[in-house]
Order: structure tokens, then C-alpha cells, then sequence
């Protein structure tokens, strides 16, 4: 019955997931782009390098691999060589989403935290030469990842499938790797952002502290336009950065216990509580690329005007061409 259940949670989820995500993902990058949103060109990039990067994740990550790869074992996508590409572009657009929200939280602490600095770090070139590093070295990163899996089987000199290659995983390299990855994808993001969230909270409080002192309690029912910046500010890195490690925590946790145990829960019982728990932070993880855009319009006013604008845009122009095809007639 456990393995029915969450077999047919999968079937269901995973569809529904990119049916709302890619589309959500994209209109974000549409309004973004479009600039009206009343936010600054540098978290601008950030929000769209993030919301590029949950749209490949939903693209690869849900649609190629948990769908198409898995409804069909015989097609072109288990050939070896094409089955391995998609494997290790399921490690690196991960790593993209993980790293660009890691790098978010960075300029939003710059930002909040030191205001003489934010002027010569928050330019635009600053912000893509940034992205563009972190996206290089996530490329360069994952390049051994080739070389960890190798053919299940060949039929009539075509190689289909993949496997974990023992060489690879006992090689001094091979475990090098794993430490490395674990370590890039695991433990420093989340403490990067966990550090930089806290430093920010620190220095927000007694920067209150004091512009309270200083303004005098005669003052006090006066709006603060400085306070009330760094407020939205801090709301919406919050939201994201506090979903984000929300959701991954279930997959970190269920990863941390099975590398300690040494558990192989995907060999053969389906029912097993750690092949539950680690499918379980899986789709929590991948829930995360959703999020973003729900997240946006929940705390941005005039993101909320611009995606209203969007979402009625075909209906406009719809009623447009119906009004010039009645004058017409």
C-alpha cells in the first residue's frame, strides 16, 4: 500500500508541478524583464537568474527526468550518452538554483548592511560578472560527473542506459568528488545563507536602535522612509531565502541519514522509510522552483499590478480584435 501511495503521489505531482511552474517562472522573467516593478536593475537580475534557473530545473529536473525519462524507458533519452547528459544537467541546474539564491542573499546583506559599499557592488556589470562566474564554476564543477556513470547494457552496438560506475566511486577522485559536492551542494550554501540572514537581523536591530535614539521619542509616530525600505527589503529576502531552506530540509536531512547509515533504499523495497523520506524531499526540493513567483506577488504591490496586467493582456487583445473586426463589418 506505501509503495502504491507514493508511486501514484509522484504520477500526479510531477505534472502538476511543471503544468504550474514553467509558465509561473516565465511570466515572472516577462515582468522582470519589463522593468516596472519598482525595483532596482541589480535584484532585478538576481529575481530573473533565479527564475531562469527554476525554469531549466522544472524543464530537466520534473519534465525530462521524472516524466519523460521515467513514462519512457525506451526512447532516444536512455540511450547512454543521452541519459548521462541528463543526469549531470539535473546535478548542474540544481546547483544554478541553489547558488543563484545563495548569491541573492549576499547582495541583499551588501545592500542592507553596508551602504557605502552597495554603491560600487550593486552595478549592473558587477551583477552579471557574479552570475556569470558562479554559472562557470558550477559548469567546471560538475565535468567529472561524465565520468560517473557508465552503460547498463549494449544492444547491437548501442549502449542504453545508465549506472553508477564502480571505478569512478572507488577511485581516490571519485570520492574526492562526492566530499566536494556534498560539501558545495549541502552544507556551505545553506550556512552562507543562514550566516548572511542572521548578520543582516544584527545589524537591521541596531541600526533601529539607534535611528530610534537619534529621531527622539517625540518622533516616534513619524514614518521612517529609510526603516520602511529596509523592512520590504528584508521581507523579501526572508520569504525566499526562509521557503527556500524550508524545502530543502526534508532532502538534507534524508541525505545526511542515508550517507550515515549507509542505507541503499532505492534497491528493491519501496516501502522502506528512507526511499519515502528521500522521495518525499525530492518533491520538496523541486517545489521550490515554484515558489519565487508566489512569493513576489505576495510581498511586491507593484508586481502584483504588473502580473494582473499580464494575466489580462490575451483578453485584451482578444477584445481588441473583436471590437476592430465589428467596425470593419
Amino acid at each position: 500500500m506505501g509503495q502504491l501511495t507514493i508511486l501514484l503521489v509522484k504520477e500526479i505531482y510531477y505534472p502538476i508541478l511543471a503544468i504550474i511552474g514553467v509558465p509561473a517562472n516565465l511570466m515572472t522573467i516577462v515582468i522582470l524583464f519589463r522593468g516596472n516593478c519598482g525595483l532596482s536593475k541589480c535584484i532585478s537580475i538576481y529575481m530573473v537568474a533565479m527564475a531562469t534557473a527554476d525554469v531549466l530545473v522544472l524543464l530537466i529536473n520534473v519534465m525530462v527526468y521524472y516524466i519523460f525519462s521515467c513514462h519512457f524507458p525506451l526512447s532516444f533519452l536512455s540511450h547512454t550518452p543521452i541519459c548521462k547528459s541528463i543526469l549531470c544537467m539535473t546535478v548542474i541546474t540544481l546547483d544554478l538554483s541553489v547558488w543563484f539564491t545563495v548569491s541573492f542573499t549576499f547582495d541583499r546583506f551588501i545592500i542592507i548592511c553596508y551602504q557605502k559599499f552597495k554603491t560600487k557592488y550593486c552595478m549592473e556589470k558587477t551583477v552579471v560578472v557574479v552570475i556569470t562566474i558562479i554559472a562557470a564554476l558550477i559548469f567546471i564543477k560538475n565535468i567529472p560527473f561524465s565520468f560517473a556513470y557508465e552503460s547498463e547494457q549494449i544492444i547491437n552496438k548501442l549502449e542504453w542506459g545508465c549506472q553508477s560506475s564502480l571505478a569512478f566511486f572507488s577511485s581516490p577522485l571519485g570520492v574526492a568528488w562526492i566530499l566536494f559536492h556534498t560539501i558545495w551542494r549541502v552544507w556551505l550554501p545553506f550556512s552562507l545563507i543562514l550566516l548572511f540572514n542572521s548578520l543582516t537581523v544584527r545589524h537591521v536591530l541596531v541600526a533601529s536602535r539607534r535611528r530610534r535614539g537619534l529621531r527622539g521619542h517625540s518622533n516616534e509616530n513619524q514614518s521612517d522612509p529609510e526603516m520602511e525600505n529596509r523592512r520590504k527589503s528584508i521581507i523579501l529576502l526572508f520569504t525566499i531565502s526562509g521557503s527556500f531552506i524550508l524545502l530543502w530540509l526534508t532532502a538534507i536531512m534524508s541525505f545526511v541519514i542515508t550517507r550515515m547509515t549507509n542505507t541503499t533504499y532505492y534497491r528493491g523495497d519501496r516501502t522502506d522509510p528512507a526511499y519515502i523520506a528521500t522521495e518525499t524531499g525530492a518533491m520538496l526540493k523541486l517545489l521550490s522552483s515554484c515558489t519565487n513567483t508566489c512569493i513576489y506577488a505576495a510581498t511586491q504591490r507593484k508586481f502584483r499590478e504588473e502580473l494582473k496586467k499580464l494575466l489580462k493582456s490575451p483578453w485584451t487583445l482578444i477584445e481588441r480584435l473583436v471590437k476592430n473586426e465589428t467596425k470593419s463589418i
